[in-house]
């Protein structure tokens, strides 16, 4: 008869498999040392030419994080070396080197093109830990375009603490100079991210987040196998701070103070999809944890935690919340109330 201790460990291997096969494959590409070469010289060029693009890269796969957004190009940092690139929207890069020169390129790119700015609403997508933006981009390709800006964030989740990548998320922010809303829909451990942001900073323009699968009290599993050397190795520091302990990272963590929605994956029952997390789960994170108090609304869907985003449900009930913040206009909304002590 299997163990609880052999499941724990069958567990984390299976967690970890998926993300060390997606590093390999993207080392080759991401961590390639020439690609601090810059590609295009500056001399063969005048203000308004357009430069092409060079090599196509895999867009950041956990070695790079997004600190500039502007109309489908970006501009990345790499996490170890510290140097830039411009990609555009098929994540071809255009410019490596200092952010002076990948800003340089980028205004080119926008005078050769003739790019504005767009003032409308931002909405930026942030993945969980060990995946890549485009895990949102079910969600993303749903959403209404007209008066929208889509932001697909991409950060090195299983490289650096929780707080560097609310770091490269607050640079994206100070980026979006010209939108004049800004909204987010996050998937599990990138909602953790935002919070960790409003820890330092706040932008009055930020209007509405959905939550999905975010283990907003930490994550049950991550107390079990945060001793695991797969789990350690693959998952990184933050994978670390993803504990229940209220004394730990995840405790420290502010509310949002602007209108934000919670959608759980779970069956509905005190079983769940994964027999060893207490109560309703899905499957990575209980209903418990993912419930934050302050939530304009709350909506369980029967699904697991990786396939949240893809779910008809769910990427109907974000569309409704960015516009009129709640899930569903044929429901009353089920907004969880802050707890308040008991009358003596």
């Amino acid at each position: 008869m299997t163990s609880r201790r052999d499941m724990i460990e069958r567990l984390a291997f299976a967690f970890s498999v998926g993300i060390i096969c997606g590093l390999r494959r993207s080392q080759a590409d991401e961590s390639d040392p020439d690609s601090i070469v810059e590609e295009v010289e500056d001399a063969d060029m005048t203000d308004t030419q357009a430069p092409q693009p060079g090599a196509l890269t895999l867009g950041g796969m956990q070695f790079w994080g997004d600190v500039c957004f502007f109309q489908g190009y970006r501009i990345q940092r790499h996490v170890y070396t510290g140097h830039f690139r411009l990609l555009d929207k098929n994540n071809r890069r255009y410019q490596s080197g200092t952010i002076e020169v990948c800003q340089k390129t980028l205004d080119r790119l926008k005078a050769a093109n003739d790019l504005n700015p767009d003032p409308g609403h931002a909405v930026i997508y942030l993945h969980g830990i060990g995946r890549t933006s485009r895990s949102m981009r079910p969600i993303l390709d749903a959403m209404p375009k007209d008066g929208f800006v889509h932001v697909p964030f991409e950060y090195p989740s299983t490289r650096v603490p929780i707080e560097q990548s609310a770091g490269f998320l607050h640079s994206m922010i100070e980026s979006l100079s010209d939108v004049s809303r800004i909204s987010f829909v996050v998937h599990s451990m990138g909602g953790l991210v935002v919070r960790r942001y409003l820890k330092e900073h706040r932008d009055p323009r930020i209007h509405r987040m959905v939550m999905l699968g975010t283990p907003n009290s930490g994550a049950e599993l991550a107390d079990m196998l945060k001793r695991n050397m797969i789990f350690k190795t693959v998952y990184g520091p933050a994978g670390q701070e993803l504990v229940t302990d209220p004394n730990g990272t995840i405790g420290s963590l502010p509310t949002p103070d602007f209108e934000f929605g919670i959608i759980a994956g779970g069956q509905g029952d005190e079983r769940g999809f994964n027999p060893l997390l207490p109560g309703d789960d899905d499957g990575t994170v209980t209903i418990t944890s993912a419930r934050l108090a302050g939530a304009s609304d709350f909506l369980r869907i029967p699904k697991i935690h990786s396939f949240l985003m893809s779910d008809e449900t769910a990427i109907a009930a974000v569309k409704c919340f960015l516009e009129n913040g709640r899930f569903s206009m044929q429901r009353e909304p089920a907004p969880i109330v802050r707890e308040t002590a008991a009358c003596r």
